[in-house]
């Protein structure tokens, strides 16, 4: 009698030891993993396992020695209610003793643990419902007395308190990280403008943030919903191929986007709007978020997991953020690009109102240079026709014809070199600046040129450029400038750069300003065109 007492309060004090082992553990792994190798080496066993309850099944989630692990690694599971020690014990939530498991009916014969001959399971009880159960093996016949079920009930029960408190951290650590991912979606893609560049870096910070399998942006165009952005090879591959949906057809985002309310499948395959992807094989989850600003719809977000029953409500919240966080930005680079089409749109109006005002006074001017030419070859023909050539004022009159040619070629030079068909190479900037500087006579002196590395290769017509910059290096000089500061940079407008070239030289009025990029309009006079 004393040696039965001896050891049920040994086996009390090492459960109670064991108990505020693992209370402290927020690690579901490591909890599980601590308490499997606690009950072996405090209380001498053979074999520990926790098991958890996943749909009608008790899956093992950790196991003592490379038993367990072949097991883990195999996804060894259980029936509830079924041929087994860990079913019955969750079915009737008791625990469950088997003297000698050769004689136990529900024992379930494992050729991984061969040398079991008795077996206590004990259900994981949390507010009266069987979260799963702890089976502890052992490698003599009749180990474990009725008393041993409450000792180590004890123990079973603080693990399934600290199952609970693991469960509810994790919970919490996640509502944290998808809050944060929510803000950082908001915070990140509120500053980019450029709709190529929102969408993918907006799917990318989803997927990473949220641990997601798959993540894709959808816009409306007409009556279907178009791809725009996608996660990994599968969004590109899509992408590729012009992947669209119909608004409001058999598919998860176009029903949402008809309906203007997030759609969810927890089981995809039981979900009749699914739309089945080839693309996307392993999705078992699925969430699809409209995106709405004011009262229209812009597109739509699908969300997508491997695993079943991956969104939670939780997961809904934050995420609808997040899609109302893209609405916005969305919004804001749609309207950023209409005042982009409209502004250049009346730069365009501009350029051809002063093209046909240039090419009006372009036309008089030219006949006002060629009828001077006209009677003075009409003069000199007379000349030579009665022989009173003046060879001094024969060489005044073809230095006249000559000098008027010469400006008529650079008429036709303003007036088709914004029309020429442009010939776009890779250049070196600083080499565009040297001939510039050299065509035009400036010292390189006082040129200070500052070029941003990124801005140092640009893909333009060597040619026009260096005119253009030709004609701004040498109004300055002619403006008395002795100090000429040229800086380029990367602009925010993809695949453009800023040149600008500030001088000391005698400024222009607000009314100069505005025609100065006017071909032939000139503040130096009537004989110079700028």
């Amino acid at each position: 009698m004393s040696n039965s007492i001896e050891r049920h309060a040994k086996l009390l004090k090492a459960s109670a030891s064991a108990a505020r082992s693992i209370t402290t553990i927020l690690d579901s792994y490591e909890l599980f993993q601590r308490t499997v190798d606690i009950i072996c080496d405090e209380f001498g066993f053979y074999y520990a396992g926790v098991f958890l309850i996943e749909d009608q099944y008790a899956v093992l989630k950790a196991g003592r020695g490379e038993a367990g692990r072949a097991m883990l690694r195999e996804g060894h599971k259980l029936a509830i209610g079924g041929n087994s020690m860990i079913g019955a014990s969750i079915a009737n939530k008791k625990g469950r003793i088997a003297l000698d498991v050769g004689a136990e009916a529900v024992f379930f014969e494992n050729p991984h643990l061969p040398k079991t001959r008795s077996e206590m399971a004990l259900p994981l009880i949390i507010n009266d419902e069987a979260i799963g159960a702890l089976t502890v093996q052992s490698t003599d016949e009749a180990a474990f007395h009725e008393e041993d079920i409450d000792a180590l009930q004890t123990m079973a029960d603080q693990l399934a308190v600290a199952i609970q408190n693991a469960k509810l951290h994790r919970l919490e650590e996640r509502r944290s990280r998808l809050l944060k991912a929510a803000n950082r979606v908001g915070k990140e893609t509120a500053s980019i403008l450029d709709l190529e560049l929102l969408l993918p870096q907006t799917v990318n910070i989803i997927c990473e943030a949220y641990g997601l399998y798959y993540a894709g942006i959808f816009l409306v165009e007409n009556d279907y919903a178009v791809l725009r952005a996608g996660y990994g090879k599968a969004g590109k591959a899509m992408l590729a191929e012009g992947h669209k949906l119909l608004v409001g057809g058999n598919s998860m985002i176009g029903t949402c986007i008809a309906l203007g309310e997030a759609r969810i499948a927890l089981d995809v395959g039981e979900e009749r709007k699914h739309f089945k992807n080839p693309h996307l094989p392993h999705t078992r989850s699925e969430m699809a978020l409209p995106i709405i600003y004011g009262n229209q719809s812009l597109g739509a977000v699908t969300i997508q997991s491997s695993e079943e029953n991956a969104f939670s409500e939780d997961d809904i919240t934050t995420l609808i953020t997040m899609a109302e966080h893209l609405a916005v930005a969305i919004n804001n680079a749609r309207l950023i690009n209409e005042l982009k089409e409209a502004h250049n749109e009346i730069l365009r109006n501009k350029v051809f109102e002063a093209l046909t005002t240039a090419s009006t006074e372009a036309i008089h001017w030219i006949g006002n240079k060629t009828l001077p030419i006209s009677l003075t070859i009409a003069r000199l023909k007379e000349e030579i026709a009665d022989g009173k050539v003046d060879v001094e004022s024969l060489k005044e009159d073809l230095d006249m014809i000559s000098e008027s040619a010469a400006q008529i070629i650079q008429v036709k030079e303003q007036l088709i070199g914004a029309v020429r068909e442009m010939k776009p190479r890779s250049i070196l900037l600083a080499d565009v600046l040297q001939t510039a500087a050299y065509q035009r006579g400036i010292d390189q002196k006082i040129l200070k040129v500052q070029i941003d590395p990124a801005a140092a290769y640009v893909i333009a017509d060597s040619t026009q450029l260096t005119r253009a910059i030709g004609n701004l290096l040498q109004n300055a000089a002619e403006a008395g400038a002795k100090s000429i500061r040229i800086t380029s940079k990367l602009t925010e407008e993809k695949d453009v750069i800023e040149i600008n070239i500030d001088d000391d030289g005698a400024g222009m009025s607000g009314e100069s300003q505005r025609k100065a990029f006017s071909p032939f309009f000139s503040t130096r006079g009537t004989s110079h065109h700028a």
